[in-house]
């Protein structure tokens, strides 16, 4: 990052991002159109809706020229809101908050490739299982241990395929 670049980072709900405070006079105080950057922003981040997510703005001062970096919200995050969840169950192997069909599972992986360690997207999906199983969430109405073990058995190896291609391309 050179000397004419600031970046400004905030976390942000999905798609209601506000001209105020903090970010209305940071924006100001660079010489950026606040009104146009926020509504890039909640245009960048509609997706996440009422989820807090990280943004970074990179502006560099001397031309005001800017990029707008969305961050991706929590595991957590992504499955609570898929199961229409507001919180983890507070004891996950007797309460249940919900089921998710496989495919959101393996959605969710796609979502999440950038910041998780897996090679692959088999290994991702078993990360995702893994947060679900921890948090309250059965996948098809199974336990996600009894699903992972599944997929290293290759029941899910056809919804998996599907999916390889955009795994791939995401490198």
């Amino acid at each position: 990052m050179s000397v004419t670049e600031k970046t400004i980072t905030v976390q942000i709900e999905g798609g209601n991002a506000r001209p105020g405070p903090p970010l209305g006079p940071t924006l100001s105080a660079l010489g950026l159109n606040v009104k146009k950057v926020v509504d890039e922003i909640n245009k960048k981040t509609e997706q996440y809706k009422g989820m807090t997510i990280p943004v970074k703005i990179i502006v560099n001062t001397k031309t005001k020229e800017y990029r707008i970096e969305v961050g991706i919200p929590t595991t957590t995050a992504l499955l609570l809101r898929a199961v229409g969840a507001k919180e983890p169950s507070g004891a996950p192997m007797h309460q249940k908050i919900g089921d998710l069909p496989f495919e959101k599972i393996v959605e969710i992986a796609l979502m999440k490739k950038s910041q998780l360690l897996a090679k692959t997207l088999k290994g991702a999906v078993k990360m995702i299982l893994g947060s679900a199983r921890s948090i309250g969430i059965t996948v098809d109405g199974k336990d996600p241990k009894e699903v992972t073990k599944l997929v290293d058995e290759g029941h899910y190896d056809e919804i998996l395929s599907k999916y390889e291609s955009k795994w791939e391309e995401e490198e």
